[in-house]
């Protein structure tokens, strides 16, 4: 809320500045949420290599299925290196080829885990995807699964 306490501003400032807030609002908007786009693939990826690592879990994917996750995970964190101005669309499209990656390894690390109650342990970090679909706040609405920022 903008408001003249002291006497410094006149109406007509005050007026200006709420309308100039009010057109930069949608912009902001859009901003919040390309940055939430671009900071869920960071963590997306982060989280995907770090499960895939996992000694817990070693013995329930091959080696080769764990270098293509591991590999793409290092292609997607380069290419947010090289790429930090991109779109929200870009950011989607990128998070979308991981999980094509990784999400068929998630099913055969869940599914040698006897299915019900997660796995033993769990994944460092929690689950990548988050509860495997549901909406994180303020991770933006991408088609995929969303991930929330662990510290």
């Amino acid at each position: 809320t903008i408001t003249n306490d002291k006497g410094r501003l006149s109406q007509e400032e005050i007026d200006r500045m709420v309308s100039e807030a009010e057109k930069h609002k949608e912009e902001d908007d859009l901003e919040r949420q390309r940055i939430g786009a671009k900071n869920g693939l960071e963590s997306y990826a982060f989280n995907a290599k770090q499960a895939v690592e996992d000694d817990k879990i070693k013995d329930k994917i091959t080696e080769s299925e764990k270098k293509e996750v591991i590999d793409k995970c290092d292609e997607v964190l380069q290419w947010l290196d090289n790429n930090q101005t991109a779109t929200k669309e870009e950011y989607d499209h990128q998070q979308k080829d991981l999980e094509k990656v990784f999400n068929p390894v998630v099913t055969k690390i869940y599914g040698a885990a006897g299915g019900a109650g997660g796995m033993p342990g769990g994944f460092p970090g929690g689950m990548p995807g988050g509860d495997m679909g549901g909406a994180t706040p303020g991770a933006g609405t991408g088609g995929g699964p969303t991930i929330e920022e662990v510290d």
